[in-house]
């Protein structure tokens, strides 16, 4: 993972975000590229005639020069290559629009530029359409360690077999990887398209051993059970596809995809 794309944006979290991409870029000799969306496009209910949202445009602009000086203050003391970029537009297509030739896209839990919502809708375009994994970041999250064991979350899906295999650089480095199935009650792991057993011997092929868990679901949310699993474990990351569609502009996930989404415990590193 050498080009790793943050979402840079003057949200809580932001400043956690960084750090975890920092981290990520040492430990993979990396490049940052910081994408920071001024929101042009947003329009005023009820102002048909520009007005407000013509009176937003210098705020808008002065908290994106506050926030690169600050950050090119702040990466002085760094020991990682960066460059910062500025799009008009929403967030989602500007990352998106840089996704094709990156490893990786940073960012956080919740919606930048409504009221600060989760799941969120440009995590949820990311995950969706862009040609690269997502990494979700918590706003608590300060720091990431490579070396931490990492859970796939495994249902057997072309989603969760892509996750994996994009996932590669990051299970490499990892202490143990353990490939998790939340089996509902009188289902089989052995009836998945794609059996946790046929994960465990991709990533075998590769060097790297893993241990297949089984999780009952009992009367638990699928996204409660892989979060205990997570932190049972002391994973540093959850790995799982993500899946579902876009529709007029609203984000229709799987269930469990929007659950993992609306509570961020953990980092998520996500592909569609």
């Amino acid at each position: 993972m050498k080009a790793i794309i943050v979402h840079a944006f003057d949200d809580a979290g932001f400043e956690n975000r960084l750090q975890v991409s920092l981290d990520l870029a040492r430990s993979f000799d990396g490049h940052l590229t910081l994408v920071n969306a001024i929101p042009v496009e947003a329009g005023v209910p009820g102002d048909f005639y520009g007005a407000a949202f013509a009176a937003m445009v210098p705020v808008w602009r002065e908290g994106a020069d506050k926030l690169r000086e600050k950050t090119k203050k702040d990466m002085g003391n760094e020991d990682v290559p960066y460059d910062w970029i500025e799009v008009a537009g929403s967030a989602s297509a500007g990352l998106l629009r840089h996704s094709a030739l990156s490893d990786l896209i940073v960012v956080g839990p919740n919606e930048p530029q409504i009221d600060g919502r989760a799941p969120s809708a440009t995590v949820g375009d990311l995950a969706l359409h862009a040609r690269c994994p997502v990494l979700v970041v918590p706003d608590t999250q300060s720091r990431i360690d490579v070396e931490a064991p990492v859970l796939v979350a495994w249902d057997g899906s072309a989603e969760a077999s892509r996750a994996l295999r994009n996932a590669m650089p990051v299970l490499r480095r990892a202490s143990k990887v353990f490939l998790a199935c939340v089996k509902e009650h009188g289902d089989s792991v052995d009836d998945f398209d794609f059996p946790p057993l046929k994960g465990a011997e991709y990533l075998a092929r590769h060097g790297i051993e893993s241990e297949i868990v089984e999780l009952a679901k009992a009367d638990r949310k699928v996204a409660a059970v892989l979060y205990d699993a997570a932190a049972r474990r002391e994973a540093g990351m959850i790995v799982m596809g993500a899946y579902g569609h876009w529709r007029l502009a609203e984000r229709v996930f799987g269930g469990v995809t929007r659950a993992m989404l609306s509570d961020v415990k953990l980092p998520l590193f996500m592909t569609h």
